[in-house]
C-alpha cells in the first residue's frame, strides 16, 4: 500500500491506517533518507497507540522506552549512529523484537540480517515537499 502525505497534519490517519492494516504486527522497519520524516510519523503511530511520553528520536541513546494509557512498552530504536553488528548484540535488541510488544526500527539497513521474518517494511521517500509511504 502507498499514501501521500502533503502536509504534516495527514500523519495521524496515516499512522491509523498504517495499524489497521497490519494489526497483528508489532515489528515496523523504518527506510528513508535523512530527515524524510521517520521519527514524524513514529511520533504519530505513538499517538494512536496512546503513548503517555513525547517519543523523541533515540539518536544518540539508540533504544526509548515509551509506555502507554495501557501500561504496555512499545520501544523505538534508531541505529543510524550503531558502529558494529556487536554493539547492537551488546545493547540485546534481538530480545527486544522478540518480546510480543511493538517495536519500531529506524535505520533497519544497519541490522538488516537480525531484523525478524515477520516485519513489516515502511519506505518513506520526499518528493517535491510530498512524502511518499510505502508498507
Amino acid at each position: 500500500m502507498e499514501l501521500v502525505c502533503n502536509q504534516p497534519e495527514e500523519l495521524d490517519a496515516i499512522a491509523s491506517i498504517m495499524l489497521e492494516h497490519h494489526a497483528k504486527a508489532r515489528i515496523f522497519a523504518f527506510f528513508g533518507k535523512l530527515g524524510v520524516g521517520k521519527t514524524t510519523l513514529i511520533k504519530s503511530l505513538c499517538r494512536k497507540l496512546k503513548v503517555l511520553d513525547t517519543p523523541v528520536s533515540p539518536s544518540f541513546n539508540i533504544i526509548n522506552e515509551y509506555i502507554t494509557s495501557e501500561n504496555t512498552n512499545i520501544f523505538h530504536f534508531d541505529f543510524y549512529r550503531i558502529k558494529s553488528i556487536s554493539e547492537f548484540l551488546d545493547l540485546g535488541c534481538e530480545e527486544y523484537f522478540f518480546s510480543g510488544t511493538y517495536c519500531f526500527i529506524e535505520w533497519p539497513e544497519k541490522i538488516y540480517d537480525f531484523l525478524p521474518e515477520n516485519y513489516v517494511a515502511v519506505f518513506i521517500e520526499e518528493i517535491n515537499g510530498k512524502r511518499f509511504i510505502k508498507f
